[in-house]
């Protein structure tokens, strides 16, 4: 009986902990910059990915290519795989992908978490949970491609166009 009310206490506590003022404003108001900064010195502590819209995505495309390896980040809960670190280039390619996932209603979403994980994976799942040179090359110059290509239209426009269509990777 004592180890339920311990559960419960520490339940609350977390729930209370993550719920703070702080923690959901500065989701709400991150900017790219402190997104990145904070990703990259292992201090991000929110439980979601931020709330960015189409206009932020020039300034996470700047990352890229960043092949730091971060392993303080948001992780989507659903998911049975625990991933112990991505390279940054891959999560800001995630962020991305969450924002367009966000402005399509995309049936894949989980909260803001456009997929499971921030892994690649072959469209006909012969090689799971990519996260290498190659296809980080190969995706950060996809979606590249699909920003320059359409940023002079509407993002409603080209916001479902799937990046990732003309490779050989989705999202896991």
């Amino acid at each position: 009986m004592k180890a339920v009310k311990l559960i419960i206490v520490l339940v609350s506590l977390m729930i209370s902990i993550s719920c703070h003022e702080d923690n959901l404003m500065g989701i709400k108001n991150a900017n790219v910059d402190q997104y990145i900064a904070s990703l990259k010195s292992g201090k991000y502590d929110a439980l979601e990915l931020p709330e960015f819209t189409y206009l932020d995505i020039p300034a996470l495309l700047a990352y890229r290519n960043e092949t730091q390896k971060i392993s303080n980040f948001p992780r989507n809960g659903i998911s049975s795989y625990y991933q112990r670190d991505c390279t940054l280039s891959l999560y800001v390619l995630w962020t991305i992908e969450s924002i367009r996932a966000v402005a399509i209603s995309s049936k894949c979403l989980i909260g803001r978490f456009p997929s499971q994980n921030p892994l690649l994976e072959k469209s006909d799942y012969s090689e799971l949970f990519l996260d290498t040179n190659e296809s980080n090359g190969i995706a950060s110059k996809a979606y590249y491609d699909w920003w320059v290509n359409n940023m002079r239209k509407d993002f409603n426009e080209f916001k479902n166009i799937d990046p990732l269509k003309n490779t050989v990777y989705k999202w896991h």
